[in-house]
This record gives structure tokens, sequence and C-alpha cells, in this order.
């Protein structure tokens, strides 16, 4: 299977399935000497782990991360870093009905089309559990964005037609929110609609918002390589999302020059900067600096315990019902999984720029 592996200097490998042994992943491009454990990574998976809330999949998994590789006496040594996740839950026989029939909003009939075979034990490759090896080499991402005083939030601001309140949003709301919202009385309002959907055997869908603090101007390239594209790719391959934008976005073609445009200032500091910010950090596919805001669009979980109307794999109409355990909203359980996207393709654009400037090399490498 062709595209499992992403990134240019920091590149990861991900692989494993929903209802096999296990999941992991395979970071090539780490620098020597980050320490790191198995209890930092963790505290990551942790977040986007099954089980945690009644809006999440009642499957119970611990996602207990292993380093097969790469970390010596508590410190990355430059080489692959290998991590598995051992899957303990699986109950495959829930998808033997659904082993001939294409379920809507799926990528059965897609993967048949492809491969002519496909995994139908909780969708495979296509499961939600993929995102277990992201979450991992996201973790090691955002740790080395730390040293650097780089700081990644992801959050959820809009569940149905539910919207957050931006002067009543505080980071320390999201942990306090099952939904992981910011603000904790659109977060009571979000638990009622989704009570409701429920109770109809439907499902919901959301928006996450993401900001990073701190990224220095210069980040990303000019032409094809430009960050914005770059991010939007990451977090567009994230099962499930239907649509990115940066800053303004989609709003920004009803703007006008003078009122799309951020004025350039000299800050407290003595610093230049902007005096607004619809650009969302990045200008010509560059970072300016300025925080990076992006966000992304999650369709309604496709695994709804309602009829629906399907075909078989022979192209005979039938009606199906979903069995299983399926999340009424993966929203929640994704904000980290953003942010791990986030985080690394920040990280690797990061490395690759680091050969832009001939005298910042000369005075690396100068003795």
């Amino acid at each position: 299977m062709a595209g499992s592996t992403w990134g240019e200097v920091f590149r990861i490998s991900t692989w494993g399935e929903s209802h096999g042994k296990g999941l992991g992943v395979v970071v090539d491009g780490c620098p020597a000497g980050l320490a790191l454990s198995e209890e930092e990574i963790q505290k990551y998976l942790d977040k986007r782990k099954p089980g945690e809330t009644r809006y999440s999949t009642p499957r119970k998994e611990g996602d207990k991360v292993e380093i097969l590789s790469g970390v010596f006496e508590g410190k990355t040594t430059g080489t692959p870093i290998s991590l598995m996740v051992f899957n303990t839950s699986q109950k495959s026989k829930d998808y033997s009905e659904i082993a001939k029939i294409y379920r809507p909003g799926h990528a059965d009939y897609t993967f048949d089309q492809k491969y002519g075979f496909r995994d139908y034990r909780g969708g495979g490759r296509s499961s939600g559990r993929e995102t277990i090896g992201r979450v991992a080499a996201g973790a090691i991402a955002m740790k080395i964005l730390e040293q650097m005083g780089i700081e990644v939030h992801a959050y959820v601001t809009q569940i149905g037609d539910i919207q957050i309140d931006p002067g009543k949003m505080t980071y320390e709301n999201i942990e306090k929110s099952p939904l992981r919202m910011p603000d904790l009385e659109a977060s009571e309002r979000a638990e009622e609609f989704l009570e409701k959907q429920m109770q109809e055997k439907n499902s919901a869908g959301g928006i996450i918002e993401c900001v990073v603090k701190g990224v220095p101007a210069g980040v990303g390239e000019p032409v094809f390589g430009k960050l914005d594209a770059a991010l939007a790719q990451a977090v567009m391959s994230i099962g499930a999302v239907k649509g990115v934008e940066i800053g303004d976005g989609f709003q920004a073609a009803a703007a006008t020059g003078k009122t799309n445009n951020d004025a350039f200032c000299v800050n407290e500091n003595g610093a230049i900067g902007k005096e607004t910010n619809h650009a969302g950090g990045i200008l010509g596919g560059m970072s300016d600096g300025s925080d990076i805001v992006l966000r992304a669009a999650f369709k309604p979980t496709p695994s709804v315990f309602s009829e629906q109307k399907t075909v078989t794999t022979e192209g005979e109409p039938v009606s199906v019902e979903i069995k299983g355990r399926h999340d009424p909203i993966i929203v929640p359980r994704a904000v980290v999984v953003v942010e791990a996207m986030t985080a690394m393709t920040i990280l690797d654009k990061m490395f690759v720029g680091m050969t832009s400037r001939l005298d910042r090399i000369v005075e690396f490498y100068r003795r």
C-alpha cells in the first residue's frame, strides 16, 4: 500500500489495522539526544483512546505504547524510532455481516475498487485507530517544538450547529469538557444535542481549531512547499476531515483588500509584527511570526445504528443496520490527532528550511 509514509526530513510510516494484532509507527529523522520515554508519549495517546466518555466508542483499549527501537538510556539515538500499541479488545464478529455489503459513508467500496480486496473488520487501514501512529509520532514532534518555545493547542469550536463563544473560552476548560470545548456553556449545550442524536441512533460532526504559538518567521517554502499547503494536506489526511481553512479562510473571499490585509507594526519588544491576523500566521507560504491558526471540519461518524440503504458487493439493493462499537462523534478524540499532524508539519518544515541560508550553514559548521 502506497501512502502510509509522510514527511520530508521528519518522516513517519504508520502500520496496522483496527482488528489486527496491533498498530504502530516508525519515525525517522528525529535528532539524537532527545530525552524520551513511553510515559511522555502515553499522555498524548490517552487523549485519543476509546471509552473515556459516553460520547466515544465503548471499545475498551489501554493503548499502551512500547518503544521498540531508537531510544537508549532514555535518549533518542538518531536512528529510526519504532513504536507499537497492541490491540486487546477486538470483536471482529461484529463485522461479519457486512463482509459483502458496502457501508454508506465508509471506504468499503473504494477499497474494493482500488485493491480488489479489503479488510472489513472495523475498516482496516481506514479505521480511526490508524491515528494511533500519528499521535505517537506527533508526541515526539511536540516535545522537540517545546524546546524551541513553540506550543500547539487544539480544541473543539463547534459540534453540529452549536458554536463556542470566543469570549468565554479558556485553555483550562478544554480538559474540563468531555467534548474538549474551551467554552463550558457551549459544551453543555453540545452534550444535550449529542444525547438527542444518540437517542435517534444518529451521529454528529464538528470543527476543531488549532493554534500554534512561537513559530519564527520564515518557516515554509514559497512555491509548492508552502506551509499552509502542507498543513492542509496533513490535516486533510485525517479520516473524516472534509475541509481545512487557514486564518479567515473562506471568509476572506467576502472581504476586501483593505479589510483582509494585516497591517505591519513594531511591537513593544521592538520586533516587527502585525496589528491583526487575518492571514492566520502565514504569508506567501511562509510563517510570519504570528500565531498560526487553522480549522478542520469533520463529517458525522458514518457508522450509525439506524437502517440505511446500500448494495451488496454483487450490486443487489439491501438495507443495513450497523452493529459494533462506534463513536456518536469522533471530533473530541480527533483534537490530539490534529495537534499531532500540525506539530509534525511545522517541525518537518523547520528541518527542511535549515538549508535555506548560507550564512547560517557556515555559522553552524564553522570551527
